[in-house]
Protein backbone atom coordinates (compact mmCIF):
# COMPACT_ATOMS: atom_id res chain seq x y z
CA UNK A 1 0.00 0.00 0.00
CA UNK A 2 1.22 3.48 -0.85
CA UNK A 3 1.19 5.95 2.02
CA UNK A 4 -1.23 7.98 -0.07
CA UNK A 5 -3.75 5.16 -0.56
CA UNK A 6 -5.25 5.73 2.90
CA UNK A 7 -5.31 9.27 4.25
CA UNK A 8 -5.67 9.83 7.98
CA UNK A 9 -6.80 13.16 9.42
CA UNK A 10 -6.71 13.43 13.20
CA UNK A 11 -8.74 16.22 14.82
CA UNK A 12 -8.23 14.84 18.31
CA UNK A 13 -11.84 13.88 19.03
CA UNK A 14 -12.64 12.74 15.46
CA UNK A 15 -10.43 10.51 13.32
CA UNK A 16 -11.13 10.57 9.57
CA UNK A 17 -9.91 7.80 7.24
CA UNK A 18 -10.15 8.38 3.49
CA UNK A 19 -9.63 5.61 0.92
CA UNK A 20 -7.66 7.59 -1.63
CA UNK A 21 -7.63 5.75 -4.94
CA UNK A 22 -10.37 7.62 -6.83
CA UNK A 23 -8.85 6.93 -10.24
CA UNK A 24 -9.49 3.21 -9.63
CA UNK A 25 -12.84 3.76 -7.84
CA UNK A 26 -11.30 3.35 -4.36
CA UNK A 27 -10.79 -0.44 -4.37
CA UNK A 28 -10.08 -2.13 -1.05
CA UNK A 29 -6.74 -3.84 -1.44
CA UNK A 30 -5.49 -5.91 1.45
CA UNK A 31 -2.94 -3.16 2.06
CA UNK A 32 -5.63 -0.50 2.39
CA UNK A 33 -7.73 -2.76 4.61
CA UNK A 34 -4.71 -3.51 6.79
CA UNK A 35 -4.08 0.22 7.11
CA UNK A 36 -7.65 0.77 8.29
CA UNK A 37 -7.28 -1.98 10.89
CA UNK A 38 -3.95 -0.72 12.23
CA UNK A 39 -5.19 2.85 12.44
CA UNK A 40 -8.31 1.87 14.35
CA UNK A 41 -6.45 -0.39 16.76
CA UNK A 42 -3.85 2.30 17.41
CA UNK A 43 -6.54 4.89 18.10
CA UNK A 44 -8.80 2.69 20.22
CA UNK A 45 -7.07 3.45 23.51
CA UNK A 46 -7.01 7.22 23.05
CA UNK A 47 -9.14 8.66 25.83
CA UNK A 48 -10.15 11.79 23.90
CA UNK A 49 -11.42 9.98 20.79
CA UNK A 50 -15.18 10.34 20.25
CA UNK A 51 -15.86 9.19 16.69
CA UNK A 52 -14.31 7.78 13.53
CA UNK A 53 -15.33 8.77 10.00
CA UNK A 54 -14.56 6.58 6.97
CA UNK A 55 -15.03 7.95 3.46
CA UNK A 56 -13.72 7.67 -0.07
CA UNK A 57 -11.90 10.26 -2.15
CA UNK A 58 -13.73 11.94 -5.02
CA UNK A 59 -17.47 11.80 -5.61
CA UNK A 60 -17.98 8.64 -7.68
CA UNK A 61 -17.23 5.83 -5.23
CA UNK A 62 -17.03 5.35 -1.49
CA UNK A 63 -15.34 2.04 -2.21
CA UNK A 64 -15.69 -0.31 -5.15
CA UNK A 65 -15.11 -3.55 -3.30
CA UNK A 66 -12.08 -5.77 -3.10
CA UNK A 67 -9.14 -5.02 -5.37
CA UNK A 68 -9.44 -7.77 -7.99
CA UNK A 69 -5.80 -7.43 -9.06
CA UNK A 70 -4.65 -7.74 -5.47
CA UNK A 71 -6.85 -10.82 -4.98
CA UNK A 72 -6.02 -12.50 -8.29
CA UNK A 73 -3.72 -15.03 -6.60
CA UNK A 74 -6.46 -16.23 -4.24
CA UNK A 75 -7.49 -19.49 -5.94
CA UNK A 76 -7.71 -22.43 -3.55
CA UNK A 77 -10.13 -23.16 -0.72
CA UNK A 78 -7.40 -22.57 1.85
CA UNK A 79 -6.33 -19.29 0.25
CA UNK A 80 -9.92 -18.10 0.07
CA UNK A 81 -10.59 -18.89 3.73
CA UNK A 82 -7.36 -17.15 4.73
CA UNK A 83 -8.44 -14.06 2.77
CA UNK A 84 -11.86 -14.15 4.42
CA UNK A 85 -10.35 -14.30 7.90
CA UNK A 86 -7.89 -11.51 7.14
CA UNK A 87 -10.40 -9.11 5.61
CA UNK A 88 -13.22 -10.00 8.00
CA UNK A 89 -10.80 -9.20 10.80
CA UNK A 90 -10.41 -5.70 9.38
CA UNK A 91 -14.15 -5.14 9.31
CA UNK A 92 -14.36 -6.58 12.83
CA UNK A 93 -11.99 -3.80 13.92
CA UNK A 94 -14.55 -1.37 12.47
CA UNK A 95 -17.49 -3.16 14.09
CA UNK A 96 -15.77 -3.32 17.47
CA UNK A 97 -14.17 0.11 17.46
CA UNK A 98 -14.99 1.42 20.96
CA UNK A 99 -16.46 4.68 19.63
CA UNK A 100 -19.11 5.28 16.94
CA UNK A 101 -17.93 4.84 13.34
CA UNK A 102 -19.66 6.81 10.58
CA UNK A 103 -19.38 5.86 6.90
CA UNK A 104 -19.73 8.83 4.55
CA UNK A 105 -20.86 7.50 1.18
CA UNK A 106 -19.68 10.32 -1.04
CA UNK A 107 -20.28 7.91 -3.94
CA UNK A 108 -21.34 4.34 -4.55
CA UNK A 109 -20.46 1.60 -2.06
CA UNK A 110 -20.44 -1.74 -3.84
CA UNK A 111 -19.37 -5.30 -3.01
CA UNK A 112 -16.78 -5.24 -0.27
CA UNK A 113 -17.20 -1.48 -0.10
CA UNK A 114 -20.85 -2.00 0.84
CA UNK A 115 -19.74 -4.50 3.48
CA UNK A 116 -17.35 -1.89 4.91
CA UNK A 117 -20.15 0.67 4.99
CA UNK A 118 -22.53 -1.73 6.75
CA UNK A 119 -19.82 -2.66 9.27
CA UNK A 120 -19.91 0.97 10.42
CA UNK A 121 -22.46 2.13 12.98
CA UNK A 122 -23.99 4.80 10.74
CA UNK A 123 -24.13 5.58 7.02
CA UNK A 124 -24.48 9.09 5.64
CA UNK A 125 -25.09 9.11 1.89
CA UNK A 126 -24.77 11.70 -0.84
CA UNK A 127 -28.02 12.07 -2.74
CA UNK A 128 -27.41 10.28 -6.03
CA UNK A 129 -25.05 7.71 -4.50
CA UNK A 130 -26.06 4.07 -4.08
CA UNK A 131 -25.13 1.01 -2.08
CA UNK A 132 -25.17 -2.51 -3.45
CA UNK A 133 -24.22 -6.05 -2.58
CA UNK A 134 -23.17 -6.64 -6.18
CA UNK A 135 -20.96 -9.66 -5.45
CA UNK A 136 -23.30 -11.82 -7.54
CA UNK A 137 -22.20 -10.01 -10.70
CA UNK A 138 -18.88 -11.81 -10.21
CA UNK A 139 -20.70 -15.03 -9.29
CA UNK A 140 -19.62 -14.86 -5.65
CA UNK A 141 -21.28 -13.99 -2.34
CA UNK A 142 -20.42 -11.61 0.49
CA UNK A 143 -17.44 -12.77 2.49
CA UNK A 144 -16.31 -10.33 5.15
CA UNK A 145 -19.24 -10.66 7.55
CA UNK A 146 -21.27 -8.15 5.57
CA UNK A 147 -24.01 -10.62 4.71
CA UNK A 148 -24.66 -11.31 8.37
CA UNK A 149 -24.73 -7.57 9.04
CA UNK A 150 -27.09 -6.86 6.16
CA UNK A 151 -29.71 -9.43 7.15
CA UNK A 152 -29.72 -7.99 10.67
CA UNK A 153 -29.90 -4.40 9.46
CA UNK A 154 -32.63 -4.48 6.80
CA UNK A 155 -34.37 -7.78 7.39
CA UNK A 156 -34.48 -11.12 5.58
CA UNK A 157 -36.48 -10.20 2.49
CA UNK A 158 -34.68 -6.97 1.62
CA UNK A 159 -31.24 -8.43 2.33
CA UNK A 160 -31.98 -11.50 0.20
CA UNK A 161 -33.26 -9.27 -2.58
CA UNK A 162 -30.10 -7.15 -2.48
CA UNK A 163 -27.83 -10.19 -2.46
CA UNK A 164 -29.56 -12.16 -5.20
CA UNK A 165 -30.40 -9.28 -7.55
CA UNK A 166 -27.03 -7.54 -7.08
CA UNK A 167 -28.93 -4.29 -7.48
CA UNK A 168 -27.82 -0.84 -6.45
CA UNK A 169 -30.04 0.72 -3.81
CA UNK A 170 -30.26 4.52 -4.24
CA UNK A 171 -29.69 6.79 -1.27
CA UNK A 172 -33.32 7.76 -0.70
CA UNK A 173 -34.46 4.13 -0.76
CA UNK A 174 -31.61 3.19 1.56
CA UNK A 175 -32.86 5.87 3.96
CA UNK A 176 -36.39 4.44 3.86
CA UNK A 177 -35.01 0.94 4.54
CA UNK A 178 -32.85 2.02 7.49
CA UNK A 179 -29.77 1.19 5.44
CA UNK A 180 -28.78 4.89 5.51
CA UNK A 181 -29.13 7.25 8.47
CA UNK A 182 -29.05 10.56 6.59
CA UNK A 183 -28.91 11.78 2.99
CA UNK A 184 -27.52 15.12 1.83
CA UNK A 185 -26.89 16.74 -1.52
CA UNK A 186 -23.28 16.97 -2.68
CA UNK A 187 -23.12 20.64 -1.68
CA UNK A 188 -24.57 19.86 1.76
CA UNK A 189 -22.61 16.68 2.47
CA UNK A 190 -19.67 18.00 4.49
CA UNK A 191 -21.86 20.32 6.57
CA UNK A 192 -24.37 17.52 6.97
CA UNK A 193 -21.71 15.19 8.34
CA UNK A 194 -20.69 17.82 10.88
CA UNK A 195 -24.32 18.35 11.89
CA UNK A 196 -24.81 14.58 12.24
CA UNK A 197 -21.73 14.31 14.45
CA UNK A 198 -22.49 17.37 16.58
CA UNK A 199 -24.84 15.71 19.10
CA UNK A 200 -22.36 12.85 19.60
CA UNK A 201 -19.46 15.23 20.10
CA UNK A 202 -21.45 16.95 22.85
CA UNK A 203 -21.22 13.73 24.85
CA UNK A 204 -18.11 12.73 26.80
CA UNK A 205 -15.87 9.94 25.46
CA UNK A 206 -16.86 7.82 28.46
CA UNK A 207 -20.56 8.01 27.57
CA UNK A 208 -19.92 7.28 23.89
CA UNK A 209 -17.82 4.22 24.74
CA UNK A 210 -20.53 2.91 27.08
CA UNK A 211 -23.19 3.36 24.38
CA UNK A 212 -20.99 1.69 21.77
CA UNK A 213 -20.39 -1.25 24.13
CA UNK A 214 -24.15 -1.83 24.11
CA UNK A 215 -24.18 -1.69 20.32
CA UNK A 216 -21.33 -4.18 20.04
CA UNK A 217 -23.11 -6.56 22.40
CA UNK A 218 -26.28 -6.33 20.31
CA UNK A 219 -24.40 -6.92 17.05
CA UNK A 220 -22.73 -9.99 18.54
CA UNK A 221 -26.10 -11.32 19.69
CA UNK A 222 -24.91 -11.77 23.26
CA UNK A 223 -27.32 -13.33 25.76
CA UNK A 224 -29.94 -11.04 27.31
CA UNK A 225 -28.50 -11.02 30.83
CA UNK A 226 -24.98 -10.42 29.54
CA UNK A 227 -26.16 -7.41 27.54
CA UNK A 228 -27.93 -6.00 30.59
CA UNK A 229 -24.74 -6.47 32.59
CA UNK A 230 -22.79 -4.45 30.00
CA UNK A 231 -25.46 -1.74 30.18
CA UNK A 232 -25.29 -1.63 33.97
CA UNK A 233 -21.49 -1.46 33.90
CA UNK A 234 -21.70 1.50 31.55
CA UNK A 235 -24.02 3.33 33.90
CA UNK A 236 -21.78 2.68 36.91
CA UNK A 237 -18.76 4.05 35.07
CA UNK A 238 -20.61 7.15 33.85
CA UNK A 239 -22.81 7.84 36.90
CA UNK A 240 -19.90 7.86 39.34
CA UNK A 241 -17.70 10.05 37.14
CA UNK A 242 -17.18 13.75 37.86
CA UNK A 243 -18.57 14.59 34.40
CA UNK A 244 -22.00 13.36 35.50
CA UNK A 245 -22.06 15.32 38.73
CA UNK A 246 -20.88 18.49 36.98
CA UNK A 247 -23.81 18.09 34.56
CA UNK A 248 -26.21 17.54 37.47
CA UNK A 249 -24.95 20.71 39.14
CA UNK A 250 -25.56 22.69 35.94
CA UNK A 251 -29.14 21.39 35.80
CA UNK A 252 -29.87 22.07 39.47
CA UNK A 253 -28.04 25.39 39.79
CA UNK A 254 -30.85 27.60 38.40
CA UNK A 255 -33.37 25.94 40.71
CA UNK A 256 -31.11 26.53 43.71
CA UNK A 257 -30.80 30.19 42.79
CA UNK A 258 -34.61 30.62 42.68
CA UNK A 259 -35.10 29.34 46.22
Amino acid sequence: MSDEDLLVADAGDVLTLTVNRPEKFNPLSRGVLGGIRRTLLDAASRAALKAVVIRGAGNRYFAAGGDLRDLADVRTDAQTLAMVEECRGVLDAVRECPVPVVAVLNGDAIGGGAELAVACDFRIMRDGAAIGYVHGRLQITSAWGGGTDLFTLVGRARALRMATSAELVPARTALDWGLADAVFTEDELDAGVQAFLAPMLARTPRVLRACKANAIAARRGLPYDERRGIEADGLVRTWTHDDHWAAVDRVLAPKKEKR
